[in-house]
């Protein structure tokens, strides 16, 4: 008997998620909503690697020595696991999980049944005594009152077969999407039932088996739903329903029962990679993509608040939107043609920056010969190389950090290098030194408009610095895109994109620290390919793509566009600009 099988059979005894072995804490069991230790002393690295050699197949001897994640199936006395190995350095991680084809014991709540730390279940010399094995079981011999009935909180979610698609009309939710149960209090019960064997069926005495396979079942069809929808996020979120973004509004699934807590964690940890739960579980948030062949690509956020865990997810279509599809003008295009040099795509959370970037970059794609590298949180485009070598490194997987791996790519001889967000000082400063090398650097940043970006830069070095990193970005700073997403007429949105390119002009005001004076020179500067951003809502307006309403809730300066509307034939005098 291998010295994990003790830890395997609390874990089906107690009806836990997974069991967790990391070296240098306690042994743990992991639920929905809590991590609770199951020994008295933490665990040494050489009695996980005394643990491995007894559980892991000859044939990954070798490999699971390797840094790096490792998986394989145990067929445990105590019931089939999936074990997941982590090794980063020096640290040591082992996480079982019970295998989808084995189900899971019914178990008392963890709150009727506090657990009693073992002192040490992987003594490395002899196998401890089961501690529960060795204890009566009082109810062993009487019926259990309430196997026969059916489990309320047994499976959260029952995927149905494909809904009709919404987008064939106007977004009414689906009618019953998902068949989703209740949520209600776990029965309480006086102690715990022996875990089943091996080669038990999936359910027994009428009583519901959930599997990991149907939450990722039902999450799968949440989100097709969102992308058969037209939507671009899905809200996930404790006691509420599914919320999609629809054009900007948020939609609720109105035939859909709110999720409760453990429903959430459910589907959530369904889609979650191993080594972003690990992360989840120290940072209480955690970023990654999840692909759904033929459907697309979500980006994904799963986060705790005080009710609960809650995620988001964004969704990146499997085909990229070129340029022409964007109607991108000739002199945004003609930045992808520079050799070196600074170009930052700005706008709020959710403004299409991404999808702008990546459409840049599939020109680039086919009309340069080069070596381009990504360094993405987490990668949502995929690119295949065309005329270009394309190398995608994603953070957390591929590299440690936005900086190192920025501070990487200059040995990496690229000529074009785009980083997914400008997070920090850091990571600012050495894509302003990687342009001035002679490469070309693409970022993104949060800002409103093209002015406010390069404030932005400044303002995050401290005052006795600014003074050089003004000069240095007067010289690397090529151009800014400044985008905000408005409602389009008859559904979906469409993109005012602000212009700045930098001729010397911009170059002077920033060196000279007069950048309130740039507006200015965008104004004067319309033959360069330079658009302010009421410029860019005033022709939406006069094109018939947006209402004038909304473009005037997209005005920053909205006294000036309310003139600017005015002097095209478009009255808003009777609107008062609302506070600056």
């Amino acid at each position: 008997m291998a010295r994990i099988d003790h830890l395997i059979e609390i874990l089906y005894q107690r009806g836990a998620d997974r069991l967790l072995l990391v070296a240098g804490e306690k042994a743990a069991i992991a639920f929905a909503n809590e991590v609770r230790s199951i020994t008295a002393s933490n665990l040494e690295t050489k009695l996980l690697e005394a643990v491995l050699c007894e559980i892991a197949p000859a044939e990954l001897s070798e490999e699971i020595k390797q840094e790096g994640e490792h998986r394989f199936d145990y067929a445990s006395v105590a019931g089939a696991v999936s074990i997941s190995l982590q090794r980063t350095g020096s640290g040591l991680r082992i996480e079982a999980r019970p295998d989808a084809r084995v189900p899971a014991a019914a178990a008392a709540s963890a709150e009727s049944q506090p657990l009693n730390p073992i002192a040490d279940p992987l003594n490395p010399i002899a196998d401890p005594p089961n501690p529960i094995a060795a204890t009566p079981n009082p109810i062993a011999a009487a019926p259990n009152p309430i196997a026969a009935a059916p489990n309320p909180t047994a499976g959260p979610l029952k995927p149905v077969a494909a809904a009709p698609n919404p987008t064939t009309g106007p977004l009414n939710p689906i009618a019953a999407p998902l068949k989703l149960i209740a949520a209600a209090p776990t029965p309480k019960r006086k102690a715990a039932v022996a875990a089943p064997a091996a080669s038990a069926p999936a359910e027994s005495a009428g009583e519901a088996s959930v599997t990991p396979g149907s939450a990722t079942a039902a999450m799968d069809e949440l989100l097709t739903q969102l992308v058969n929808a037209g939507c671009s996020d899905l809200h996930l979120s404790s006691e509420c329903r599914p919320l999609f973004r629809k054009d900007g509004g948020m939609v609720s699934l109105s035939s859909t029962s709110p999720l409760s807590a453990e429903q959430v964690g459910q589907l959530l940890y369904s889609i979650t990679p191993a080594a972003r739960r690990a992360e989840f579980e120290e940072r209480n948030d955690t970023d990654f993509a999840y692909e759904l062949p033929k459907i697309g690509r979500f980006r994904c956020n799963v986060f705790r608040d005080r009710k609960g865990m809650g995620g988001v997810f964004r969704v990146i279509p499997c085909e990229i939107l070129t340029a022409e599809d964007l109607g991108l003008s000739e002199y945004i295009l003609k930045l992808c043609h520079l050799m070196k040099g600074l170009v930052v795509v700005t706008g709020p959370t959710g403004s299409g920056k991404s999808t702008t970037l990546a459409a840049m970059v599939d020109y680039i794609n086919r009309n340069r010969s080069a070596h381009l590298i990504t360094i993405e949180d987490p990668i949502e485009f995929v690119h295949n190389n065309k005329q270009c070598l394309i190398n995608q490194r994603e953070i957390g997987s591929h590299t440690k950090g936005f900086k190192a791996a920025l501070r990487a790519a200059l040995r990496e001889d690229p000529d074009i290098v785009l980083v997914g967000e400008m997070r920090d000082l850091e990571t600012v400063e050495i894509a302003i030194e990687t342009a001035e090398t002679g490469h070309l650097v693409f970022g993104t940043l949060h800002t409103n408009t093209a002015p406010s970006t390069v404030d932005r830069i400044i303002d995050q070095f401290s005052t006795d610095r600014q003074g050089q990193i003004r000069t240095m970005l007067s010289s690397s700073l090529k151009g800014v895109v400044a985008q905000t997403l408005c409602k389009k007429k008859g559904g979906g949105r469409v993109a005012a994109l602000e212009v700045l390119i930098a001729n010397s002009a911009i170059s002077n005001l920033i060196r000279e620290g007069k950048t309130f004076q740039i507006p200015s020179i965008m104004q004067t500067g319309k033959k360069l390919g330079m658009v302010t951003l009421n410029d860019a809502l005033a022709e939406l307006v006069v094109n018939d793509l947006v209402t004038p309403e909304e473009a005037f809730t997209k005005a920053v300066d909205r006294a000036d566009f309310a003139k600017l509307l005015s002097a095209r034939g478009i009255n808003l005098e009777e609107r008062a600009p609302a506070p600056e």
